[in-house]
């Protein structure tokens, strides 16, 4: 999208947007549609943040979901009330895990196939057990998901729509670690599972702040069943559709515009925003309400900048990412040692050396200081359910994308020398999936028109410096329960009954992964801005 002229003559907005990611949007389209006059400003020179498609490699005509690339946890209601022009495709396998010359297919298409590769893994035991905790979560999930359009519940409220106390002390109550291995003996299985806790999270699986047990939650709950689906055209449709519907209801978009101070103004008042454009030209704007979709922690220095207390949002502890996400272009998918159907391994996540001990392992190197020696990492093929990422010469080719996503990486690591970092980073998880094929990966990478292979690593600092994400991390802060938590909520910003995107001035909303029932793909907290000013 092309940088929008500057407002030239509107003063004051009903509300201000300060960013433009997928949560920006979908605040702006709701406010916009409910008659309120919206200008959002955005930094980038296109909106969408890390919900985006683009073409990674030069001359190669494929749009790669850079950042963020499945979608789970945005509601059906947001599409529908917003009428978004958006697909999801459902894949039928949900994982493959090499173990050896085998591997564990978990097919959701057939039940048998499935015990079958239990079987024949050594965990046969594990199966039914497996098919238990599936049900459990999706009972679970039948219940909490539809509350994240609803005002915050007390704990107590959401335990009892829960309706199951020994399922949420196993979820919400004991680590994760704990509940994993009283459930399966198979120490692949046990791993399988945890990975949703580790997604975007550096934890320890044991550890007692749960911090790994509310991104497990998070990574189940999806859509009332904790399926995650393939956007059909990649990450920018879903932002796309989102910009569209802003538009479409009458707000305004600014790109090339940095916010650099939020003055909330006086309580009942107006709030200032000054923004820089046209080179550096200082402007600023008059809003009855500003929603920020950046992180509590920029939005604290925006407020800072202006003389303003801070927003009660932001932690003490600086956030921080610990993922590697590699994108590569394939001449074809990569030969595995088992004999299996490649579509089948790589249209789920292929999931490399994240058994429940090498994680723990993995955690333990990357706290001490060092890039983990066997880096666990999962992968999967976007291009294998939807193809229209790919030009028709690629899809002529037999190419195919791969995503990967690279756990327990955490951003001090690459603090020191950055480039240096990220190449050993990088070789270590490329030798840690090769140890896993049957042939090097590089083998099968697509070369460019200068000859360069299709590869592209972005580290946590990468994500800080490209998209804005303080730290690199993906939800802006480390996730919080989906519901009030007394403990974690020392300023009443999240009593029952509230949306979970206050600040401690009536004016200034939080609507970014930040907020309460922020991370992932999913719109909730941009919903529950607007919903919270149009209350």
């Amino acid at each position: 999208m092309e940088p929008a002229p500057p407002p030239r003559t509107a003063a004051r907005y009903d509300v201000v947007v300060v960013g433009g990611g997928h949560n920006g949007l979908t605040a702006a389209a709701y406010l916009a549609r409910a008659g309120r006059s919206v200008l959002l400003l955005e930094r980038l020179d296109h909106v969408g943040g890390a919900s985006v498609s683009a073409p990674v490699f030069d001359g190669v005509d494929a749009r790669l979901s850079r950042y963020s690339y499945l979608v789970s946890l945005m509601p059906r209601q947001v599409v529908d009330e917003l009428g978004l022009s958006l697909r999801l495709a459902r894949r039928r396998y949900s994982s493959y895990t090499p173990v050896g010359d085998r591997g564990l297919l978990v097919d959701t298409g057939s039940d048998d196939a499935t015990r079958a590769s239990f079987e024949a893994i050594g965990a046969g035991r594990d199966h039914t057990r497996w098919q238990e905790l599936s049900a459990d979560l999706e009972r679970l999930a039948g219940r909490v998901f539809p509350t994240v359009t609803e005002p915050l519940l007390s704990a107590a409220e959401a335990r009892a729509r829960v309706g199951d106390d020994a399922l949420w002390r196993a979820v919400v109550e004991q680590p994760l670690g704990r509940t994993l291995r009283e459930r399966f003996d198979a120490d692949v299985v046990r791993g399988v599972a945890a990975t949703d806790g580790l997604i975007g999270t550096f934890a320890d699986l044991d550890e007692a702040s749960l911090i790994q047990n509310r991104c497990f939650l998070y990574h189940v709950i999806g859509g009332g069943t904790g399926d995650w689906d393939v956007p059909v055209g990649g990450m920018g449709a879903v932002s796309g559709a989102l910009r569209d519907a802003a538009l479409a209801a009458g707000a305004t978009i600014v790109t090339g515009a940095e916010v650099t101070a939020v003055d909330p103004g006086p309580t009942g008042g107006d709030a200032e925003v000054a923004w820089t454009a046209d080179g550096g030209r200082t402007r600023g704007v008059r809003a009855g309400a500003v929603v920020s979709g950046a992180a509590p922690s920029v939005l604290d220095a925006l407020l800072d900048a202006a003389g303003a207390t801070p927003s009660g949002r932001a932690t003490d502890a600086a956030p921080e990412g610990a993922q590697l996400k590699v994108n590569m272009l394939l001449r074809r998918l990569p030969r595995l040692r088992e004999d299996v159907d490649p579509v089948a391994a790589f249209s789920g996540t292929f999931h490399v050396h994240e058994s429940f001990d090498e994680l723990q392992t993995a955690h333990a190197q990357a706290a001490a200081g060092r890039i983990p020696e066997t880096p666990p990492c999962e992968i999967y093929c976007h291009s294998l359910t939807d193809d229209t990422i790919l030009g028709p010469d690629l899809r002529a080719a037999g190419a195919q994308t791969l995503t990967l996503f690279g756990l327990h990486m955490p951003a001090r690591l690459f603090r020191e020398d950055h480039d240096t970092a990220r190449e050993a980073a990088l070789a270590a998880t490329l030798r840690s999936l090769d140890s896993v094929l049957a042939e090097p990966i590089e083998d099968v990478l697509w070369r460019g028109p200068d000859g360069e292979p299709c590869l592209e690593a972005r580290t946590p600092v990468d994500l800080e410096r490209s998209v804005g994400l303080p730290g690199g991390h993906i939800f802006h802060r480390d996730l919080s329960w989906p519901w009030a938590d007394e403990d974690a909520d020392p300023e009443g910003l999240d009593a029952p009954g509230t949306w979970g995107v206050e600040t401690l001035h009536p004016q200034v909303l939080l609507a970014g992964a930040g907020a309460r029932r922020g991370g992932g793909v999913s719109g909730i907290p941009g919903r529950a801005a607007a919903m919270a000013l149009l209350d």
